[in-house]
């Protein structure tokens, strides 16, 4: 599975072997959970097991949910609270699934932009990252379709409005709005449709999953240093890593007890801290909210959709250059869509031939900047599209392009990178010493 040497399954002879020969499931989950894993891994990769999780988590719950769930207009609402009050443990089925998505969104953008500052995304891991954000827009597409069935004020205005942006694509927009709608307007069609895919794109979710583990298994994981597992013999590589069994998974279980230990206080004490109380009102047509937004981990992204108004000179010119078919909606959501796309481009955009954002004291600047734009965006998008919002949103929507436009390639021209370790192995005994982890003494070290 891996390209690092390593010691592979080797089946007792009877009923081991017998079932090796036909199915070697037991040989796929040996060479998983031994995978020769980069000794210096921090805290920072423990995101992966929390996805993991909430992912199942998310299905589990979605799929008692659904047993109770009416998919109509004059029932849905009251069928949620139904669940609230009749089914039993139906308060906490919920609960768990609507705040299981957030911890679901928490923990992909720390993963997300771990992968950003410690370069995951370069060769030849590439293919890795763009499954990934694959992933990322799944995640994004059922949360918003989830989002609509409870049915309430919030749910049906945020998919009146999210779903109109389809209307603004020139000569299609309209035809393709109609079919995802299933009808000129949000309503019963919409609301099977949505629970469809809702209930669909999980396990879509979760084949990808797959792919992408089968993807960094392959070319093994990155590391905080940038610098790859040394693969010309067994014994070098066994310096430089640890099987992921028992090392990181006890260190993953431990993290993800932690980090349960805050979702059940949240979910127990304080599940409705996330929610909007308009979406506690039924879905009424006829009254619109003063003030529509989307859950909080799509914010950022619509910050950027609102940022571009008619009266910047980018949507203008765009405007004027192809006769009024980008206008400042349509304008609003390429910047939203776009984004995301730059961000999945970065293995390109970054011209840097150091992949770890350790060693590169221009980039780091320029990194946590981002964050805090994002950060910004998130606290913009949450605040009136009036006064000085949609200026922030601008500034914040133009530094989040530049960094990944012309920022990115021009730091791999003019930044002068500190210098690299020459292995893991001496990564690792910089930090924690020769005894730790069975790295040998230089004393010890046979020679090469």
């Amino acid at each position: 599975m891996s390209g690092i040497p390593h010691d592979h399954y080797e089946p007792a002879p009877g009923f081991q072997s017998w079932l090796h020969r036909r199915l070697p499931i037991v040989a796929l989950m040996y060479d998983t959970l031994m995978i020769p894993t980069p000794k210096n891994l921090n805290w920072m990769w423990i995101w992966g097991i929390v996805l993991t999780f909430a992912l199942v988590l998310q299905i589990a719950t979605g799929v008692v949910l659904v047993m109770h769930y009416t998919p109509h207009v004059d029932h849905a609402f009251a069928s949620v609270e139904h669940i609230m009050r009749n089914v039993n443990g139906g308060y906490m089925i919920r609960y768990v699934h609507q705040n299981g998505a957030s911890l679901f969104f928490v923990a992909v953008y720390l993963h997300i932009f771990r992968g950003l500052y410690y370069g995951s995304y370069k060769a030849p891991r590439e293919v890795t990252w763009i499954i990934g954000m694959l992933i990322y827009l799944l995640m994004m597409g059922t949360a918003f379709m989830g989002y609509v069935l409870p049915w309430g004020q919030m749910s049906f205005w945020g998919a009146t409005v999210i779903t109109g942006l389809f209307g603004a694509i020139p000569f299609v927009g309209e035809g393709i709005q109609t079919w995802l709608l299933g009808g000129p307007a949000v309503d019963n069609a919409t609301l099977n449709r949505f629970l469809s895919l809702h209930y669909l794109l999980p396990f879509v979710i979760a084949g990808l999953v797959a792919v992408h583990i089968w993807a960094f298994h392959t070319t093994g994981n990155n590391n905080p240093t940038g610098v790859e597992v040394r693969r010309t013999s067994k014994a070098e590589a066994e310096r430089d890593t640890l099987p992921f069994w028992p090392y990181f998974v006890i260190k993953d279980l431990f993290a993800l007890a932690v980090i349960l230990v805050v979702f059940w206080g949240i979910v127990s004490f304080m599940p409705n801290y996330l929610g909007h109380p308009d979406n506690y009102i039924e879905a009424n047509p006829l009254v619109t909210p003063a003030h529509i937004v989307p859950e909080w981990y799509f914010l950022p992204f619509y910050a950027i959709l609102r940022a571009f108004t008619p009266d910047v000179w980018v949507v203008q010119l765009a405007s004027l250059v192809t006769g009024g078919i980008i206008d400042a909606k349509f304008f609003g959501v390429l910047a939203m869509f776009g984004s995301i796309a730059v961000m999945a481009l970065a293995p390109w955009l970054d011209t840097s031939s150091v992949r770890s954002g350790r060693y590169r004291p221009m980039f780091k600047w320029w990194f946590w900047l981002l964050v805090v734009d994002f950060v910004v965006l998130m606290w913009a998008g949450a605040m009136p599209a009036e006064g000085i919002y949609p200026i922030i949103a601008l500034i914040g929507a133009t530094y989040w392009f530049a960094y990944f436009l012309v920022i990115l390639p021009l730091l791999g021209v003019l930044e002068k990178p500190l210098p690299q370790p020459a292995t893991i192995e001496d990564d690792f005994v910089a930090h924690y010493g020769a005894g730790h982890g069975g790295a040998k003494s230089p004393a010890a070290t046979p020679a090469e």
